[in-house]
């Protein structure tokens, strides 16, 4: 019996520096702006694991408790990473918000442009580089850590907790 051990892919948010270190087999391959989660709408702490990848997507505030906040119909190179919603995704209408603030209602936001066609944006190049298993760890954000049954996220839980 033989089997291949994909790639190991882990990225780093770090909500403080409004940066995202993408590291590949050990080595960082990229740094990214990024903006998160602004005050009140904190994005969850912890390790979590895209489960989707969606080329263009509707985000409504509706179906996660917003309400009418936000309704963009065509938000691109969008990658789950949480059944309660949090994604990581383009973003075209965050202006100077990354690198430098928090202005989301709690996803992972990369530069991008509508359509997602400019080959040099961040967010496609991480859907492009990304893939269904990758890792996403945020820290410093002031939310607490997301909870492990909130999507692939056993990986928060204690080793004893996970036996119990």
């Amino acid at each position: 019996v033989s089997f291949t051990v994909g790639r190991s892919q882990v990225s780093v948010v770090d909500a403080k520096k409004h940066t995202m270190k993408v590291v590949r087999d050990g080595k960082t391959v990229k740094t990214i702006p990024v903006t998160t989660g602004a005050p009140g709408y904190e994005t969850w702490n912890g390790q979590m694991v895209i489960t989707e990848r969606l080329a263009v997507t509707r985000m409504n505030g509706e179906t996660v408790g917003y309400g009418g906040e936000y309704d963009i119909k065509d938000v691109p190179h969008a990658m789950r990473l949480s059944t309660s919603g949090t994604f990581i995704h383009g973003n075209y209408w965050g202006g100077d918000a990354f690198g430098n603030r928090n202005a989301s209602h709690g996803c992972i936001g990369l530069r991008d442009v509508r359509g997602g066609w400019d080959e040099g944006a961040p967010a496609r190049w991480f859907f492009e580089n990304s893939i269904i298993g990758d890792v996403v760890v945020v820290k410093n954000s002031e939310d607490a850590t997301i909870a492990p049954d909130n999507g692939l996220n056993g990986w928060n839980m204690s080793w004893e907790k996970w036996k119990a």
